[in-house]
């Protein structure tokens, strides 16, 4: 009697722990709330693409470590179907594909820059123009970004490259461009100099924006 009643403790326990660790790693907000304990909401993600001829294009988002999209434009449903012109008008109607995501938090804090909120325009112009992108997507995140980073006196900014990206976030396309570029940011505001500041990283490979290709820009605010 004794025991069966220690390996139903034992089961018990297992069962426990086996719960508690799914808990953990599902990453979910709670009360509706873009923050948990395990969770990074990863901000305005604007994917754009560029085939060489009007293509329809099938897009999904895996989260392999527990995560998921929480907006999206055009509706992201189980993924995106769209028809998707040479110079990355989608469906005759978005430059981009837009969508905001809650996923574990693995994001690198070592490698990045300290930048004053005075110079973040010209940095990020030159920064991003280093990293891969052009044009109208760098317009586009200053537009955003820049009017938004205005609370504090200092950034620290850490890039997140695709291998980190691929991690949390899989971006399926179909048909499979030539080449895509995946950046995120995370940044991190002080209104002094931080004691310990970023290393800085080492200049990225030159991304060939040549064929079928895809870039893909998005922020984490800490």
């Amino acid at each position: 009697m004794k025991k069966i009643k220690s390996i139903s403790i034992l089961l018990f326990l297992a069962g426990w722990v086996l719960t508690s660790s799914i808990s953990f790693m599902g990453c979910e907000p709670d009360d509706g709330d873009d923050d948990c304990d395990t969770c990074d909401l990863v901000r305005k993600p604007n994917i754009y693409l560029y085939p060489t001829e009007t293509t329809f294009v099938q897009i999904s988002l895996d989260f392999p470590m527990g995560g998921e999209v929480i907006t999206s434009t055009p509706e992201y449903n189980a993924g995106w179907s769209v028809t998707v012109d040479p110079d990355g008008m989608i469906d005759n109607a978005f430059p981009y594909l837009f969508y905001e995501s809650v996923q574990p938090d693995i994001w690198q804090k070592t490698s990045g820059w300290l930048v004053n909120k005075d110079d973040l325009g010209d940095f990020f112009k030159a920064n991003l123009a280093i990293y891969g992108f052009s044009g109208r997507e760098i317009d586009d995140f200053l537009e955003y970004w820049i009017p938004r980073l205005k609370d504090d006196l200092f950034y620290a900014i850490y890039p997140q490259t695709s291998n980190r990206i691929e991690e949390v976030i899989e971006l399926q396309i179909t048909p499979r461009p030539d080449n895509m570029l995946r950046l995120f940011f995370l940044i991190k505001g002080y209104n002094e100099i931080p004691g310990s500041k970023p290393v800085e990283p080492q200049k990225p490979v030159e991304f060939l924006r040549e064929g079928y290709f895809v870039t893909e820009w998005g922020v984490i605010l800490h």
